[in-house]
């Protein structure tokens, strides 16, 4: 099996967004969202289509250099991605945040996440920061990135639980400038 990762421009963008609604319906199994009243999972009613949606999500092509939209490939196919902001798209302090992580359930469970975890942090020197979601609906999400910043880290690493610009989460943050 052969994993790729790669930063996508415009000419790419539509191969996330068809995967997006894909992760948002796999989301509303941890925090048990409903679709809204169109059958998009958004919280917003407004968004009618999927092609409303992918407006919203043009952003991550918009600002090369600030943000960066990877593509997770397995054998040349299209297996997920992993959206990174850098200020002032993240917490004061923060270089780097990964602000969606998203691999198929088909694939999940055979190291791949965590190959993409580690070539993307190897990318990208700094100070890291990443939320889940803390609840018991998500404690195999919780083990993986446990498991995964500390193997990547060796254990050097900080865990706790805050209240966030996006609700109550379970924070990792770790540095690897000096690895």
């Amino acid at each position: 099996m052969k994993i790729d990762l790669r930063l996508t421009d415009r000419n790419e963008a539509y191969i996330i967004k068809n995967l997006y609604p894909l992760y948002l319906y796999d989301l509303s199994g941890h925090y048990g969202n409903l679709p809204n009243r169109h059958g998009i999972y958004e919280d917003n009613d407004d968004f009618r289509t999927l092609s409303d949606q992918y407006e919203v999500q043009n952003i991550w092509w918009e600002r090369p250099g600030i943000l960066f939209p990877y593509l997770i490939l397995v054998d040349k196919k299209p297996a997920g991605f992993i959206l990174i902001a850098t200020p002032p798209h993240c917490n004061k302090g923060i270089d780097y945040f990964i602000h969606e992580f998203f691999l198929l359930q088909s694939l999940r469970g055979q190291g791949i996440a965590e190959r993409a975890a580690n070539e993307v942090f190897e990318q990208f020197k700094g100070k890291w920061e990443l939320f889940t979601n803390p609840s018991p609906k998500n404690i195999v999400g919780q083990k993986f990135w446990r498991k995964a910043i500390s193997n990547y880290t060796r254990g050097t690493y900080i865990e706790n639980y805050k209240e966030t610009f996006d609700g109550f989460k379970l924070i990792f943050r770790f540095d690897n400038t000096g690895e």
